[in-house]
């Protein structure tokens, strides 16, 4: 078994889609990224790759190269357990913390929870997705950005 520590962030901006855990959510404002900057899925995706070893997600899916520009983030989590499907990697469960200020995400957390569990092929009870403000210091706390800081256990 391994475990692996992802985190994301990227700034708020207008005229972008919000999309979380890749469920798209009603906001005036999304996340500024090459991909779609799902901060969620970005985490995730880091997590799975440190756990097994592989670098981590500026290595395998660069911002530099325009075949993701503008990608739904699934993607890279995709690939990313097919990687991992090949060395004889599972997935466990995965623990995911949300800091933003807004939107309020309590009504979407479990959409994304399923939608997230569905994405890695395991239950929907051993996904958490959780939600924290940033209490108003920082980027965050200014609602500026939005971060994310995912856990996952892998065993093989």
């Amino acid at each position: 078994m391994r475990v692996g520590l992802g985190h994301d962030t990227h700034r708020l901006v207008a005229g972008r889609p919000l999309i979380l855990g890749g469920v798209r959510i009603e906001h005036p404002r999304g996340l500024l990224g090459h991909s779609d900057a799902d901060v969620v899925l970005h985490a995730l995706t880091d997590a799975l790759l440190g756990a097994a070893g592989l670098g981590d997600i500026g290595d395998v899916f660069p911002d530099s190269d325009p075949t993701y520009k503008d990608c739904d983030s699934a993607l890279f989590l995709r690939r990313t357990l097919e990687r991992l499907g090949h060395e004889g990697w599972r997935v466990v469960n995965v623990d995911v913390t949300i800091f933003a200020q807004e939107p309020k995400l309590g009504p979407v957390k479990d959409r994304m929870r399923r939608h997230v569990a569905e994405l890695l092929g395991i239950e929907s009870s051993a996904v958490s997705i959780k939600a924290k403000t940033g209490e108003g210091v920082g980027s965050i706390g200014r609602a500026e950005a939005i971060g994310c800081q995912a856990v996952v256990l892998i065993d093989q």
